[in-house]
């Protein structure tokens, strides 16, 4: 039987951008919110595929590079995450 790691980033990755989406749709529309919100569902499914796609990389440099991809999407999350925050009144 194969042990399942403790920590699926696979799986914890797709749940993140489950979750993100169904927030995403309580968040009320308008002129400001909408690109932000466009940008935060891109950004935050983004970080589950550039993993999976890590974990089926050719080479280190190609596993090493999306990684990376995935780290700019979550840092950039923040910074969408404290724009909504400012903007919630």
């Amino acid at each position: 039987m194969i042990e399942k790691p403790k920590f699926d980033l696979e799986e914890r990755t797709q749940v993140f951008s489950e979750n993100l989406i169904k927030m995403c749709k309580l968040i009320p529309r308008n002129n400001v919110s909408d690109p932000i919100v466009n940008q935060l569902i891109r950004s935050g499914t983004s970080i589950g595929a550039n993993y999976s796609e890590a974990n089926g990389a050719a080479s280190k440099k190609d596993f090493k590079s999306k990684i990376t991809i995935s780290k700019k999407e979550a840092r950039e999350l923040t910074l969408i995450f404290s724009t909504i925050a400012l903007n919630t009144k």
